[in-house]
């Protein structure tokens, strides 16, 4: 505080204070009361390090003294867990699962790290999370079935995979190729049901769900299932293949599959 002060009384002749209020050299009343070096007190109440205000976020019109709102719109629980989701496919597709860091997570969602255990529980649960995410199909009755000539038909389902894997392309190959948490059963339970749906998807887009022997024929389309897997690799990460040369390769074993292996299969029982 201050070492002297000044009422609205005026001084006497003589006095050492002078009408204005003007400090004297070296004096320590400042009627703008800057803070000296060192003090706790700025009457024009500007933000330190410390504090939570961000001065980017306030708006124009706090000059008539109304608390401007912040930019950053408060997000429902929903919009909140997909943001924080989001964030986690990007990080476990740039680097191997132990080098995830929840606290970095939080950071780069812009949370609190006590609201990534509050919507999905510890690193491995997230990481469950994103696993469903990458292998979750659209629904059946968002789909359009494809229609036209069995090359056709093989092309649009072709085409609707590769759109799928290169949707979150490397966190995909992660997670399909086992690149996460190693052999971990609950990983390998949300895989095979999603080689199922997927293999599910493809008959019904060929449209041979109906066949009677439509079960063998799905267990084809799982083994066709490693091929894909594969070739995405050779497209995202290595880059050895352009997604065209994929899509040629993916559909004319498609192809072959069901119009020569398939009849062979059904024919030897």
């Amino acid at each position: 505080m201050p070492a002297h002060s000044d009422t609205e009384s005026r001084p006497t002749p003589g006095s050492d204070i002078d009408t204005e209020s003007r400090p004297t050299p070296g004096s320590d009343i400042d009627t703008e009361s800057r803070p000296t070096p060192g003090s706790g007190t700025d009457t024009e109440s500007r933000p330190t390090l410390d504090t939570a205000v961000d001065a980017t976020a306030l708006d124009a019109t706090t000059a008539e003294g109304a608390d401007a709102p912040s930019r950053r719109r408060r997000l429902e629980p929903d919009e909140r867990r997909a943001q924080i989701l989001a964030c986690a496919i990007d990080m476990f597709g740039e680097r191997p699962y132990a080098a995830v860091s929840t606290a970095e997570l939080a950071q780069r969602a812009g949370v609190a790290r006590g609201l990534i255990n509050h919507y999905f529980g510890n690193k491995r649960d997230l990481y469950l999370a994103v696993v469903r995410r990458m292998v979750t199909l659209p629904r059946p009755e968002a789909m359009t079935v494809p229609t036209g000539t069995m090359r056709e038909r093989v092309d649009a389902s072709v085409a609707w995979l590769l759109d799928t894997i290169g949707e979150h392309g490397h966190t995909w190959v992660k997670v399909t190729g086992h690149e996460g948490i190693g052999d971990d059963p609950e990983v390998q339970r949300i895989l095979d049901e999603a080689d199922t749906a997927a293999a599910d998807r493809v008959v019904r887009m060929m449209g041979l769900e109906e066949s009677l022997h439509s079960d063998e024929l799905r267990a084809l389309v799982r083994c066709y299932g490693g091929l894909v897997k594969a070739a995405g690799r050779e497209w995202i990460v290595r880059g050895s293949l352009t997604r065209q040369q994929v899509h040629s390769l993916l559909a004319d074993m498609l192809r072959t599959l069901i119009t020569e292996t398939f009849p062979n299969v059904h024919g030897d029982n």
